[in-house]
């Protein structure tokens, strides 16, 4: 069996051990006779619930958590309070007065190691069975050391819980003289309970979200227990039962280390608070009552009956307020849609961001988050960890986004954000602490919440792609100036000068020296030739001229022309093929030639193809689709042409195939029409309206 396993055993075997022992008290002062009232004032109920509880929840965290110490620190606990009352019914059942008193001894000793070590000092370790810091060793040493002073305290009176019985072997002699060492041991109790108490409340301050949620549990027991005291303690006297809210610590304990997710712990801390709150008016309110009431009333009707009477009827309308307030620091403005609306539209001018934190402050959420495209764009608080908390269910519509029908990080619950029939991304929020996910009155209040972000958030996108736009457009025209300015600098420029000097030299020589100025007029001819042929090269790199003197499908049938023969001299055939083509806007013309002579080039470079088909149709769109029969030879590459076709087709908002057939290869390009072209004359208007289909060979 493995440590683990062994560890699990133990805890089984002491959990037994103390069933076993509450089991035989009970059936003792049953078989004995004892009433109720009996087994109340020989602790017989209080200790042996305690020792339950304190034992069987040790035993659950020994179980689930065999490493942390506070589960076995509780399996003590229970065993010293179901010590108790066993050694107790055993000195009734035994013969012999010192077997008698050794066992009123254990009674006697049993339990105070409970109260005195075992609980301060679980909760000192409390959650996760480690000290806050090592400066805290110290305060765990106090409390070891310090706690044998309560055992003797109680042990040492001697005084037997059943006054039938002999008093204990350890009697202290002159017990009553040692008193102030004994209020020093009550002093000491109440020290160790309050640094378990400073320490846990530090470890609030400083834990995340499960942590957190983990001490809620502790607070909502430590709340019910006051419930039961300080009233009891106002107006009768504390009695016996009110120890019966004890038991309620170890079961928190025990859920908030194993199972701190079972319920929406703040909702069960909200009712806690309310009900406790509730409870200290009502307490100030009889109080007061009964001072005012007592000599008007009380000799009519009684003074409890009278008192009862006002109480009820003032408390009755303050509870649902009370509670309205409390739910309203716990959960926000969650059952006031309208103000959440309101507090959100405010913030719309102040961003994303801004809505956001006005999204968590209304609804009191940890975390607030936008996605788009999967990506966050805005975010407000921390975001949970990863173990933080149950997955939260999303909506179905998720799809979009390829999600299932679930959140996809745990403790965030999803709500998507939809722009028409277009989901534009999904509002994440954070689970409040406790809560496996959001009630129908978060998801009612972030619905209408999410339509102006939706707004928000298409208004941000439709910006986004403005100002990338217009970013393009500057750096693609800044690069074009570039380009200009190196072609002028580095062509034209330096032949321009060049022809400036010879001219110069020439007409410095024209009289003197003839045959060298004819030489520099000879060369002046070749550089101003030269200067020429850059000057349209320049020309032709903006717009294509024979774009503007033949046409697109006439510039394109030239094209074809010249590329009917191979370098090697080997012919291909080239069909050029425009149906019903209208006048297209300029970008879209230059940018229909350069893709198809592009295309062509390619075919007669690197196909071995016969034949090559070149095909415009314009309908909804401009279609330009160029197909050769040259057999395949692979997969095609990406180069320079290529990338240049695809680039020209996306600056136009196309999109461009480019791939091998069966029958050869195919490149096809589509660019989507802005506006209905009506059909105009430019330089050859039949060129253009009529069907064209030319051969070239």
């Amino acid at each position: 069996m493995t440590t683990s396993g062994n560890r699990r055993g133990l805890a089984g075997a002491l959990a037994a051990l103390v069933v076993v022992e509450v089991v035989f008290a009970v059936a003792y002062g049953v078989s004995a006779g004892w009433g109720w009232q009996e087994l109340v004032d020989n602790f017989v109920v209080t200790n042996g619930l305690m020792g339950l509880t304190f034992g069987l929840c040790g035993a659950v965290i020994a179980w689930y958590r065999p490493a942390n110490p506070i589960g076995w620190l509780f399996l003590a606990d229970g065993i010293g309070h179901a010590t108790t009352p066993v050694a107790d019914a055993l000195a009734h059942v035994v013969n012999g007065h010192v077997t008698q008193q050794l066992l009123v001894s254990i009674s006697l000793a049993a339990w105070p190691w409970s109260i005195g070590l075992f609980l301060p000092l679980a909760l000192l370790l409390f959650p996760d069975g480690r000290l806050l810091s090592p400066r805290w060793r110290w305060a765990a040493i106090g409390i070891v050391l310090t706690s044998p002073l309560f055992v003797l305290e109680m042990a040492g009176s001697g005084e037997p819980v059943s006054p039938e019985l002999p008093r204990g072997l350890l009697t202290i002699p002159r017990f009553d003289a040692l008193q102030p060492l004994w209020t020093a041991t009550e002093l000491r109790n109440l020290a160790a309970i309050g640094l378990a108490l400073v320490c846990l409340a530090i470890r609030y301050r400083r834990a995340d979200e499960t942590g957190r949620r983990q001490l809620l549990w502790l607070l909502l027991a430590s709340v019910i227990a006051l419930l039961f005291v300080i009233p009891w303690a106002f107006v009768a006297g504390t009695p016996t039962l009110v120890l019966l809210a004890i038991p309620l610590i170890p079961i928190a304990v025990a859920v908030a280390i194993v199972r701190y997710q079972l319920l929406d712990i703040r909702l069960v801390v909200s009712r806690a608070l309310a009900w406790a709150l509730l409870s200290l008016v009502a307490i100030g309110i009889y109080a007061a009552l009964v001072a005012v009431l007592d000599s008007l009333i009380a000799s009519q009707v009684g003074r409890s009956a009278a008192v009862t009477v006002f109480v009820a009827l003032i408390i009755a309308p303050v509870l649902p307020r009370l509670q309205q307030l409390v739910d309203r620091a716990l959960y926000g403005d969650r059952h006031n849609p309208a103000r959440v609306a309101s507090r959100v539209g405010s913030q719309l001018s102040a961003g994303l961001p801004g809505v956001l934190a006005a999204v968590r402050s209304a609804l009191r959420l940890p975390y607030a988050a936008i996605r788009v495209n999967g990506t966050i764009i805005a975010s407000d608080g921390l975001p949970p960890s990863p173990a933080s908390g149950p997955t939260a269910p999303a909506s179905p519509g998720l799809a979009a986004y390829g999600l299932r029908a679930e959140a996809a990080v745990a403790g965030v619950s999803v709500v998507p954000l939809s722009y028409g029939e277009e989901v534009l991304g999904l509002l994440e929020v954070g689970t409040r602490s406790g809560e496996a996910g959001l009630s129908s009155a978060d998801l009612g209040v972030l619905a209408l919440v999410a339509v102006p972000l939706a707004v928000a958030v298409h208004a941000t996108r439709l910006s986004t792609e403005l100002q990338t736009s217009r970013e393009k457009l500057v750096s693609a025209r800044e690069e074009e100036r570039r380009r200009l300015r190196r072609d002028l600098h580095d062509g034209l420029g330096p032949t321009l000068t060049g022809v400036a000097f010879a001219a110069d030299a020439a007409a410095n020589l024209i009289t003197t020296d003839t045959p060298r100025a004819v030489e520099l007029l000879t060369r002046l001819r070749a550089d101003t030739r030269a200067a020429i042929t850059d000057v349209r090269r320049l020309v032709d790199d903006l717009r294509p001229p024979a774009l503007d003197e033949l046409g697109l499908v006439a510039a394109l049938q030239q094209r074809a022309d010249q590329m009917s023969i191979r370098a090697d001299g080997t012919p291909i055939r080239v069909t050029v093929s425009a149906d019903g083509l209208p006048a297209l806007p300029a970008a879209l013309e230059v940018a229909a030639y350069r893709i198809a002579t592009e295309a062509l080039t390619n075919v007669v470079r690197h196909a071995s193809a016969t034949t090559a088909v070149l095909s415009l149709r314009c309908g909804a769109e401009l279609e330009i689709e160029i197909t050769d029969d040259g057999a395949p030879n692979g997969a095609w590459h990406p180069g320079v042409g290529l990338q240049a076709m695809h680039d020209r087709t996306a600056e136009l908002g196309g999109s461009l195939t480019a791939l091998q057939t069966p029958t050869g290869g195919k490149v096809q390009a589509r660019f989507p029409l802005p506006t209905q072209p009506t059909p105009t004359g430019g330089a050859e208007p039949d060129r253009e309206s009529d069907a064209t289909s030319v051969e070239v060979r």
